[in-house]
């Protein structure tokens, strides 16, 4: 027997935010966040039967995913933290969607990739809901502008991400996007991490990001 995880009781704490939010539980997908844990717990979860996997980094995420991937069919790897620019090829050939999409340089280089590459991930705008000095994000009075930008490059912005500030209510930040999201016709929210998921999942999250709760605390010995 294998080391289990935390995995069916997440699964089971995201089917009932479902539920009690009256919606369907294929409406929102967990996405666990294998950032830094070890690949005994990688693969662990994989083995347990989840398929959708958060990276933060795209060295990591190469240097852990092409073997995984030649053993488990069907994994979809998400970028969920910031993307340098001249990491943008990579990481548009190797991830499914870009949670991470921040400024407009990175927009431009995307869009130029885009073209010559024939394909494009799915994006999400991150919005710095917190307006936090030393988060990435378009600012939410400045968000309009830059969801009408990508889409004038034709970059597939499909809906908007944010982390919200630790020490505040989640809930207020968690409306915020939505409202953002409605108004410009987005349909997918990537909110909600390990400690409030389910309360993402009452605001119509769409994805959500699910790490610790999954895999145990993270081990930075």
């Amino acid at each position: 027997m294998g080391m289990t995880s935390g995995l069916t009781d997440i699964e089971a704490r995201v089917a009932k935010a479902c539920a009690d939010a009256g919606r369907a539980r294929d409406e929102v997908q967990l996405i666990a966040v294998s950032k830094v844990q070890p690949r005994a717990r990688v693969v662990a979860v994989l083995d347990e039967g989840q398929r959708v996997f958060g990276e933060n980094r795209v060295q990591e995420a190469q240097e852990r995913w092409p073997s995984l991937m030649e053993d488990y069919e069907g994994v979809s790897l998400h970028l969920i933290g910031p993307l340098q620019t001249n990491k943008a090829r990579v990481a548009m050939e190797f991830f499914d969607s870009i949670h991470s999409v921040d400024r407009p340089k990175l927009a431009q280089t995307l869009a130029r990739l885009a073209q010559e590459l024939g394909q494009c991930p799915d994006l999400f705008v991150q919005v710095n809901t917190g307006e936090e000095a030393q988060k990435a994000g378009v600012l939410p009075r400045e968000a309009d502008g830059f969801i009408a930008d990508c889409r004038g490059l034709d970059l597939p912005v499909k809906g908007l991400m944010c982390i919200p500030p630790v020490e505040e209510t989640p809930a207020l930040h968690f409306a915020l996007l939505r409202k953002i999201a409605e108004r410009n016709g987005l349909d997918a929210l990537s909110m909600g991490m390990s400690g409030d998921f389910e309360q993402a999942i009452a605001f119509g999250a769409t994805h959500v990001r699910v790490g610790s709760a999954i895999f145990g605390e993270r081990d930075y010995g």
